[in-house]
């Protein structure tokens, strides 16, 4: 898990970087949750995404957002984050930037800033978000949702209520052209503290799916 510094809006950023084991390999970047309720890049779920697409072969990056650990800046209530995911994506991409493919994950507050990173840069292709806090922040941005991907609840979050996550799946799933699949965790809350095999089986089992050769989602 080779440490790195690189340029973003703000001064640097610090994040973690593996490099793709094979040329052509697509990229991943991994978003944490909020800065001001602890979240940081090595928080547990946001670890987890980050080795599951590492194990995968992908170019991954996790950072930490503006003013959180070696990250200069301080925060900006989402709008500078989402600058910060932009600039770390340019950079992921200048290093490798024969990347088949591109995908994002992000947990909570970061899913997110994810989301409002697809409605940017058309190159990404599938996301996954996991418990996106739908009942706090307006998701109408996703006009419409450019890419597919799978939304991820625990049915025991009170902090981000399921039934706002469905609404928003509900609301998703009347466009055309993508595919939203999802997975509400049985008795999982918001940090997924006893369920987090059956997160990462939700993860896994939804790569497994769309990375296959023959997967009819593009």
């Amino acid at each position: 898990m080779p440490s790195v510094i690189f340029p973003g809006p703000e001064g640097r950023l610090e994040g973690r970087f593996q490099p793709a084991t094979r040329p052509r390999a697509p990229v991943a970047m991994i978003l944490h949750p909020h800065p001001q309720a602890g979240g940081t890049m090595n928080d547990r779920i946001t670890q987890h995404l980050y080795k599951t697409f590492v194990a995968r072969g992908f170019a991954t990056l996790r950072f930490n957002f503006r003013g959180v650990g070696r990250s200069q800046g301080s925060f900006d209530n989402g709008v500078g984050e989402l600058s910060d995911a932009a600039a770390a994506l340019d950079w992921v991409q200048s290093i490798h930037p024969e990347a088949s493919s591109t995908w994002i994950a992000g947990y909570s507050f970061g899913a997110l800033i994810g989301m409002q990173l697809l409605m940017r840069r058309p190159e990404i292709r599938g996301f996954i978000s996991v418990a996106p806090p739908a009942n706090m922040y307006d998701f109408s941005f996703l006009a419409p949702c450019p890419a597919s991907g799978i939304i991820i609840q625990g049915a025991a979050d009170t902090v981000v209520t399921p039934n706002a996550v469905q609404k928003l799946v509900d609301k998703l799933r009347t466009q055309k052209h993508i595919t939203i699949h999802h997975d509400e965790i049985p008795r999982a809350n918001h940090f997924f503290e006893n369920e987090m095999d059956d997160l990462m089986r939700s993860v896994d089992n939804y790569l497994d799916m769309r990375l296959a050769p023959d997967c009819p989602i593009k």
